[in-house]
């Protein structure tokens, strides 16, 4: 009794590092809701405005329902053991089960790629965390799929595709699966998020089908202003992004958040000096400049912690710049001339993530410690890095992260492909008609983003144009200034009814 009552909480908690997990993971939501649904609100023409932050929250909604009820001990509990321990199939998903009990969200939190040091937090603070990174990929492959994909199909498509892409890439590399047993990893969501909504956002566009051909012509953003709120609440997220892969308030959380934004600030000026220099307009645009730092923030992803900060410079220069390379060219190389990726999700978080996972490989500093040991040395016995080629002279690293990249690729576009022609079939196509896509969000969701007038401004716009007539009329012979007064009121009450 006497310890329960000097100690608030369980004797496996640390305050700090709880504290900082549930901050980083609130940072990392914001990246979606307002973040992407203002980024890609902003960047669509007015009239799917609407539809576009609907599908976001929506999708958001959908995911956390997903995740609590099975999809968390999918990618982070025990394995289903589909095979035997030790091979692929044995250590592919964990077990669906829900996470919403007593026991469930205030036990100690546990996973099977932590073996090394437990951690210091609930499940409820891991699962929390967990899922904000789970609801971010498919909002930012919806980038992809804009201005034709059906609401209902969207609403049937997320819950699948979380279930039967996502649980499973998830435990594959980050709940102790086989890929990570292997040597594998992906610090922050390099492969599990970006480089899988790249894939499936490139999946369901050439599915699905192009916008129509005057959106695609004409889609020019509706809001630049929004954009950049979108462009820096993503930025700023970030940091609880990748600063909170370490699972701890430690040193290497710090690294992380610092990595983070030198590369991202060497993916923008990369992008921008591009287009100064090789650019057919010679101009720097800020479109171009949002490309960079997205560029920047989804090479590092892989890799914040691992690398050092002359790694971050180079990791967002070289992601940069291959993207920008492949934005200006591949475009009229098929399958991509052929893909209507409505904002270039492929490129953006697909080659970017790519780019960021293989640089691991290569850029990865084993002084860079994750984990410290106690003693003397902070590096010393039992430290957790990673060694890159350039460190090691060793290649075993980049192989594994090629071996784990081909998984990604080739399981996710095949598993996008089959559940979107299940949801075909549930929902009689995947397509808005044409006669709707014309329209847009009225037609859709019987709303729209900047209405022109509603029916009581209307009212008092009638009003007004009725007194300003009687105002206006002469006055009759014989009729006395109180009598017309009395009319021009009358008037107005009138047109006010």
């Amino acid at each position: 009794m006497l310890e329960a009552a000097s100690l608030p909480y369980p004797h496996w908690l640390n305050p700090g590092d709880n504290t900082w997990q549930l901050v980083a993971a609130t940072l990392v939501g914001l990246m979606s809701l307002p973040g992407i649904a203002v980024l890609y609100g902003g960047l669509v023409q007015r009239k799917w405005v609407v539809n576009t932050m609907l599908m976001a929250f929506s999708g958001f909604s959908l995911v956390l329902l997903v995740w609590v009820l099975w999809a968390y001990n999918m990618g982070f509990g025990p394995f289903a053991h589909l095979g035997p321990t030790g091979s692929f199939f044995g250590d592919l998903v964990g077990k669906p089960h829900p996470i919403v009990s007593h026991f469930g969200e205030q036990n100690q939190a546990v996973s099977g790629a932590q073996t090394l040091i437990p951690f210091h937090f609930p499940t409820s603070t891991f699962a929390y965390f967990q899922f904000v990174f789970a609801a971010i990929t498919p909002l930012l492959f919806l980038g992809s799929i804009l201005g034709r994909m059906k609401f209902k199909a969207w609403l049937l498509f997320v819950p699948l595709w979380i279930t039967f892409v996502y649980a499973v890439n998830a435990a594959l590399l980050w709940g102790g699966g086989f890929f990570a047993q292997k040597g594998a990893v992906d610090y922050s969501g390099g492969y599990v998020i970006h480089l899988s909504a790249g894939v499936a956002g490139f999946t369901a566009a050439a599915i699905v089908g192009p916008r129509l051909r005057r959106d695609r012509l004409h889609g020019v953003p509706n809001n630049l202003m929004l954009v950049a709120v979108g462009a820096g609440i993503l930025w700023l997220g970030w940091n609880g992004f990748n600063g909170g892969d370490p699972f701890y308030a430690g040193v290497d959380a710090a690294s992380a958040v610092l990595n983070t934004n030198i590369a991202t600030a060497a993916g923008l000026v990369t992008w921008l000096l591009a287009d100064l220099t090789f650019s057919k307009q010679k101009k720097a645009t800020f479109l171009g400049a949002i490309n960079g730092m997205i560029c920047g923030l989804v090479g590092i992803t892989p890799s914040a912690g691992w690398v050092d900060g002359y790694g971050a410079i180079l990791v967002g220069l070289i992601c940069s710049s291959i993207v920008w390379v492949a934005w200006n060219t591949l475009p009229r190389i098929r399958p991509f001339s052929k893909v209507d990726d409505a904002l270039g999700v492929v490129y953006t978080h697909g080659i970017a993530g790519l780019c960021g996972g293989l640089l691991v490989g290569f850029l990865a500093d084993p002084g860079m410690i994750e984990y410290g040991v106690t003693g003397k040395h902070f590096n010393g016995k039992g430290a957790v890095s990673v060694g890159g080629l350039f460190y090691t002279g060793s290649w075993h690293q980049e192989w594994e992260q090629f071996l784990a990249a081909a998984w990604i690729i080739c399981f996710t576009a095949v598993m996008t492909a089959v559940i979107l022609y299940v949801v075909k079939f549930v929902c009689r196509g995947l397509r808005e008609k044409d006669d709707t896509m014309e329209i847009g969000d009225i037609a859709i969701h019987d709303e729209e983003v900047y209405p022109a007038e509603t029916f009581a401004e209307r009212v008092s716009a009638m009003a007004a144009s009725a007194a300003r007539l009687v105002d206006a009329a002469p006055t009759p012979a014989g009729t006395s200034s109180n009598a017309l007064s009395r009319e021009r009121v009358g008037a107005r009450q009138g047109g006010q009814e």
